[in-house]
């Protein structure tokens, strides 16, 4: 049957666009796909295929390829030939790792279904999928994702469901135009301040982590749907603690003067600076006091503020408050902080 199908396309040579052998048993990839330059589309999801075939790289003009539910252990070299390529699907293989050079010539590829392999990293040579709209990565071994990935600067869905994720680079600020966000069933206990400025995220779904507050600005964004059922956020259940004296290290009270003298623009300590790339450096690591609104080197004093989510938003039960990390500089500040704040007492 699957010589009878391929006899059929040769027969059409220049004007076959289409090729579908689905679920044939097939263990290699049909070498007479040379003959086929013309190609468009090609279908040979759930077989045995372990390895793609050199003649893979006559297809110039193949725009989807489906690879799904096979035996392939790496995304080979050859796909950097497929310069026309939009869609691509390699779900349900064995996949581990991409060859090098893999990614070079995908520059038209939209779509990537990369879901059920074992990948443990993905490669820097990611970010150049330029055009890339829609990445899905569930069900992998991912322990993280390199900050090149936040450089697609198209992307709209980025799905990394049922991975070993711990963290999230603070890059994915860059990914402005970033739609849907899906994270369920990771090892997540921060989600990064970059979050905050996805001023496009409209479904973003954290399920299943262990997050307990969320970045400062958080409550601002223009989710339509926030899905975190299975976290252990913080409630509003005010715990007394041990209020202890602001002691400051000579370092804290040095670069606090420092930092606060910058933001007034002292022009002396603004052309000093310049001669100091290591304390320019240190100065870079600054925080923002919530209610003083002065800066500060050390984290001195973390907090969560509860505010009530947006009413456009689609919630879980357990997002009743929205419980924010807020950073306050000493106890002193902490004594003027309002109604709905309150410290992270320290176990």
């Amino acid at each position: 049957m699957t010589e009878k199908m391929l006899v059929r396309a040769l027969k059409g040579g220049k004007n076959t666009k289409i090729v579908t052998l689905s679920g044939k048993k097939i263990t290699k990839m049909p070498s007479s796909l040379d003959k086929l330059p013309g190609l468009k589309t090609l279908n040979l999801q759930n077989n045995r295929i372990s390895k793609v075939c050199s003649e893979i790289s006559t297809l110039t003009q193949l725009t989807v390829l489906n690879l799904g539910n096979n035996l392939l252990e790496e995304i080979p070299e050859e796909m950097k030939y497929l310069i026309s390529l939009k869609k691509l699907h390699l779900f349900g293989n064995k996949i581990c790792k991409f060859a090098s050079g893999a990614c070079d010539g995908l520059q038209n590829l939209i779509l990537l279904n990369l879901n059920n392999n074992e990948l443990a990293w993905i490669p820097q040579e990611i970010s150049r999928l330029k055009n890339l709209k829609y990445l899905s990565i569930n069900h992998n071994q991912l322990a993280s994702i390199p900050k090149e990935l936040c450089f697609l600067k198209n992307l709209f869905e980025l799905h990394l469901n049922y991975n070993q994720l711990i963290c999230i680079p603070e890059e994915i600020k860059f990914l402005k135009k970033l739609q849907k966000l899906l994270l369920v069933r990771n090892n997540i206990e921060v989600l990064p301040k970059g979050v905050c400025r996805l001023k496009n995220l409209r479904i973003l779904d954290i399920a299943g982590n262990i997050i307990q507050t969320f970045p400062s600005g958080f409550q601002n964004l223009k989710l339509r749907e926030c899905y975190c059922e299975g976290n252990p956020l913080f409630l509003k259940e005010p715990v007394t603690a041990v209020q202890q004296d602001d002691v400051w290290s000579l370092q804290e009270i040095t670069s606090r003067f420092i930092m606060n003298e910058l933001s007034e623009k002292n022009p002396f300590v603004m052309q000093a600076i310049t001669w100091h790339p290591l304390v320019r450096n240190i100065m870079s690591q600054r925080r923002k006091c919530a209610i003083c609104e002065k800066y500060f080197l050390t984290i001195w004093l973390e907090c969560v503020e509860f505010v009530p989510p947006s009413k456009k938003w689609k919630i879980s039960r357990n997002l009743q408050l929205v419980p924010l990390q807020i950073l306050i500089c000493s106890y002193t500040c902490f004594n003027q902080r309002g109604p709905n704040l309150f410290g992270i007492a320290q176990v």
